[in-house]
């Protein structure tokens, strides 16, 4: 076995109305960042497919095969200008608008008898992490009823079992402007670029380390207690 930390990294694929995902050049970039803190990490990465049926096959595979610590999952919220930290996973899908294989769910919730499950007390260290970096981002309790709330209950989930990862965060982030630049209007507010996100990326990256570590780290702490106290 690794004796590194491991964190998994997703994004998604284009979508109806999404030709262009930001997404998948903020994963390849985070995969490709070479820093001291990141020397005992081991890093892997995904884009999904906008499609229940991949979300519900891929995700468990994922875990099964990289074993992460810490899952940190980014998703394209087109709408807003700024950078979203969703501290929430509603019970909640569409009905309406399809996937990316123009699929719909029939029922318009996610699970029996379930209300909104949370990602974590975390969410607020990354939330300014993100701030830090000069970056407008904001907490945000609605993650919306399409693929990215779907993956973030199925994440949700996952933390709850032994033998998933000890935290998971996902993050809503914006159009980008084209070209490289940041001046771009939107609503009235400026647009950020790549390297602005990829910034910001790093630093919720490099925070999720510190957070999965600690994680693990007490998780470890309270085995070594079970175990003693049983002898």
């Amino acid at each position: 076995m690794s004796a590194k930390l491991r964190l998994l990294i997703t994004g998604f694929g284009p979508f109806p109305g999404a030709p262009y995902n930001p997404t998948e050049p903020l994963v390849t970039r985070l995969l490709r960042l070479r820093r001291p803190a990141l020397d005992d990490v081991e890093l892997a990465g995904h884009i999904f497919p906008v499609t229940y049926k991949a979300v519900d096959r891929q995700l468990p595979e994922l875990l099964a095969k990289h074993r992460p610590e810490g899952l940190l999952m980014f998703g394209l919220a087109a709408r807003t200008p700024y950078v979203r930290i969703e501290t929430h996973a509603r019970n909640a899908v569409t009905t309406i608008w399809p996937d990316a294989e123009h699929a719909r769910l029939s029922k318009g919730s996610i699970a029996r008898e379930a209300d909104a499950m949370m990602f974590g007390p975390h969410t607020a260290k990354l939330l300014r992490a993100v701030l830090s970096t000069g970056i407008d981002a904001r907490a945000s309790r609605n993650a919306g009823s399409y693929l990215c709330n779907y993956l973030s209950w199925r994440a949700i989930e996952a933390t709850d079992r032994d033998s998933g990862p000890r935290l998971a965060a996902f993050i809503h982030v914006p159009l980008l402007a084209r070209g490289g630049t940041s001046e771009r209007k939107r609503n009235g507010r400026r647009c950020i670029n790549l390297e602005e996100l990829v910034d910001a990326g790093e630093a919720m990256l490099m925070e999720m380390v510190k957070l999965a570590r600690q994680a693990e780290h007490a998780r470890n702490a309270f085995a070594r207690r079970s175990c003693s106290n049983k002898k």
